[in-house]
Formats: structure tokens, C-alpha cells, sequence
């Protein structure tokens, strides 16, 4: 059994949904222990995000150094990057401090209202330095289209773009089926061995901001706990679907999850 540690690279959310602040709270709900790696801090809220500051880069390596030198980690997971030269430097950083820990790559590219979290040329040092030494890739449909060039519009086109991501070096991928149309989804779990496939009924709701940084960070804190792929994506599954059933309601756009839900009666 792993110790629970999850280290967390990513950026903060002002408004509390997604970001640092809902890994954090997904990570503690789960019985893991976060740490953080602060990339960049945006200016946020359920409406959308209205400015984004990156931590200058050597910040944002040496959070990552003094957490892993003292505290250890036994995973590490990525959310927002923002640009080329913070993927390059964290590529760097695992290379130096952190080379046999599994990493969950959560290739943030866009916000829920729809601004750019990722450069466009960014992209292909994620695909080319990141994807290779990933434990898990947990790509959204758009995000798996973006990486592999490939439609990802049907289970078909998950499945496709799953086999193009394995090609690249990931030893394992979950592509989300949440942006697909349809009453119902499936979310795809790939490995070099099998495929695992997650059904799900479409919550009506508008909160589901943070939906993927959440599922992302609560399948790294299960991991980081010991426990199997296959178990840690449908217990981390199970957390999120509570999360947003139970959801409050904040905000006047893409409201947050109730992360805490399994603290109420």
C-alpha cells in the first residue's frame, strides 16, 4: 500500500471549483495527502476566467524539489501548464527529482467557459515530453482530438484515439466521453492489454466545473493509496458522479462540485 502522497502541478482557481483548489479538496476526500506545485494563478469564477499570471518557472521547479527532497511523493499529478516552457521545465524536473514516480497527465487545455489554458505550440511538447513517461493520460474528447488528430465524436473514435496515445508512450489512457453527445456516455480506460469501458447516465445539471481536474486528482490519490487502475477509475468515478448529483448550486454560470459530500449526512 502506497502512503496517499499526491503532489500536484497545476494552477489555482480563485473561484474554488476546478484548478489546485478542487484537487486539493478531491485529493483530502479521498484519503490522500496533496501537495502542490503552483503554475499559475487566474483571476476565476463560475462566469469564466478573466486573467491568468504564471509563477515564474524557477517557482514553480523549486516547489516541486523541496516537496519531493523532504516529503516524497507516490504520485504526481499535472493539471494546467500553460505554456511550453513550464511543460519543458517539469519534463526536466521528473527527469531530475522524481524519474520512477507515476505521473497522471490531466492535458488541461481549455476552461469551462471556454478560455485557452494551454498553447496552441505547447501541444506538442505535452504530446512529445509528457505523454511518454505518463502513468495515465485522462484526456476529455476534445483534448484526445487535439493530441492524436483524430474525431473523437463517437466510442469508435475514444477507442482510436486511445490506440494513437498508447503509440506515444503512455502506459495508460482514459478518454472522457462526457462532451459526446447523448443521454448516456462512456468513459474508455486503455491499456497495451485491455480496454475497460465505464457507462454512465448524463447528470442535467450546469455544475460540473472542475469535473476533470477532480476525477483526475481522485484517481491519483486512490493510486497513491495503493490501489489497483481499474479500481482506483471506478472508486475516483464514483466520488465525481456524488460530487456533482450533491452539487450546491454556487455561482451564476458553471458552478462547482460538493467535493465534501462524503462529510454530510
Amino acid at each position: 500500500m502506497g502512503k496517499g502522497r499526491v503532489l500536484i502541478i497545476a494552477g489555482s482557481d480563485s473561484g474554488g471549483g476546478a484548478g489546485i483548489q478542487a484537487d486539493i479538496k478531491a485529493v483530502t476526500m479521498t484519503g490522500g495527502y496533496a501537495m502542490t506545485a503552483i503554475t499559475a494563478i487566474t483571476v476565476q469564477n463560475t462566469l469564466g476566467v478573466f486573467d491568468v499570471h504564471p509563477i515564474p518557472i524557477k517557482t514553480v521547479t523549486d516547489q516541486i524539489k523541496v516537496v519531493l527532497e523532504d516529503i516524497g511523493a507516490d504520485t504526481i499529478k499535472t493539471g494546467m501548464l500553460g505554456t511550453v516552457e513550464i511543460v519543458e521545465a517539469i519534463a526536466k524536473s521528473f527527469a531530475d527529482y522524481a524519474p520512477n514516480i507515476p505521473k497522471i497527465i490531466d492535458p488541461v487545455m481549455i476552461a469551462k467557459g471556454g478560455h485557452s489554458l494551454l498553447e496552441n505550440r505547447a501541444i506538442d511538447a505535452v504530446k512529445s515530453i509528457l505523454v511518454p513517461n505518463a502513468a495515465l493520460l485522462t484526456p476529455n474528447a476534445p483534448e484526445a482530438q487535439a493530441l492524436t488528430g483524430t474525431t473523437v465524436e463517437t466510442l469508435d473514435g475514444q477507442r482510436r484515439a486511445a490506440e494513437k496515445i498508447l503509440k506515444m508512450g503512455a502506459k495508460a489512457v482514459l478518454v472522457k466521453g462526457g462532451h459526446i453527445e447523448g443521454a448516456t456516455f462512456t468513459d474508455l480506460l486503455a491499456t497495451e492489454y485491455d480496454e475497460t469501458f465505464f457507462d454512465a447516465v448524463r447528470i442535467n445539471t450546469t455544475s460540473t466545473h472542475g469535473t476533470g481536474c477532480t476525477l483526475a486528482s481522485a484517481i491519483s490519490s486512490y493510486l497513491a493509496q495503493g490501489q489497483g487502475l481499474k479500481d482506483a477509475v471506478a472508486n475516483a468515478r464514483e466520488y465525481v458522479f456524488k460530487a456533482i448529483e450533491t452539487a450546491k448550486g454556487f455561482g451564476h454560470g458553471h458552478g462547482p462540485l460538493n467535493h465534501n459530500w462524503n462529510l454530510q449526512g
